[in-house]
């Protein structure tokens, strides 16, 4: 790992579950920026929603969001009036967080990896990759690595141990200050299943993974 921030490691056991409002399923948060912020205040969320029933998605004014299909047969959802179907499996799909959508199961519970972004304050790309794959992160950028499908394995290389929460002004990217762990320093972090590492820039990793994991790229937009 190279870059003076430090990396943190997010456990998915240490993850509560929290109902949704319309009882249609619970979700996990993975982590927000700022540390601390509300459902209504967030500027970005990760987190993986379990969704047991046919409804309406909550709305989210001026929030974008991405929606990965991780377990289950998938939804038809209608999304401001426009059919979306979802039922592949590790394929991000784009869509609006204020726009009314509803949603009905093809067979059975789902599990969704989400990414909700304020659209005027923050820029976000998901990516689901498989295999070996080196991974920048920019100065004034946050990545975030899921492991969706399967283990994988971050090399950190000689930089600094997990845990610590990131400094004073460190922008989108600082620390959710909430289920950290610590990796070896210098050697590489195993993630089990849904595990996820907070890696600030600037920054350089390795990925590896037999299965599927997300990667997310994170920054404010200029003037932010």
């Amino acid at each position: 790992m190279t870059g003076g921030n430090e990396v943190r490691i997010l456990r998915a056991g240490d993850r509560a579950a929290v109902a949704w409002k319309n009882g249609g399923g619970v979700t996990r948060e993975i982590a927000a920026w700022p540390e601390g912020a509300s459902m209504a205040d967030f500027g970005w969320r990760a987190s993986l929603a379990e969704v047991a029933a046919d409804g309406p998605f909550s709305a989210f004014p001026g929030v974008d969001r991405t929606l990965t299909l991780a377990e289950g047969a998938g939804m038809d959802l209608t999304v401001a009036g426009e059919r979306r179907l979802v039922d592949e499996r590790y394929a991000p799909q784009e869509f609006p967080g204020d726009a009314p959508t509803d949603c009905r199961l093809l067979g059975g519970p789902v599990v969704n990896f989400n990414v909700m972004y304020r659209r005027d304050r923050v820029r976000a790309r998901t990516a689901v990759v498989r295999g070996t794959l080196a991974l920048a992160a920019a100065e004034g950028e946050t990545l975030l690595v899921v492991a969706l499908g399967g283990p994988a394995e971050l090399d950190t290389g000689a930089g600094p141990g997990a845990g610590a929460g990131a400094g004073p002004g460190a922008g989108p990217g600082a620390g959710d200050g909430r289920g950290t762990g610590t990796g070896a320093a210098g050697g590489p972090v195993a993630l089990g299943p849904y595990d996820a590492a907070r890696i600030p820039g600037p920054a350089t990793c390795l990925l590896r993974t037999r299965g599927h994991a997300a990667v997310v790229t994170l920054a404010a937009r200029p003037g932010r």
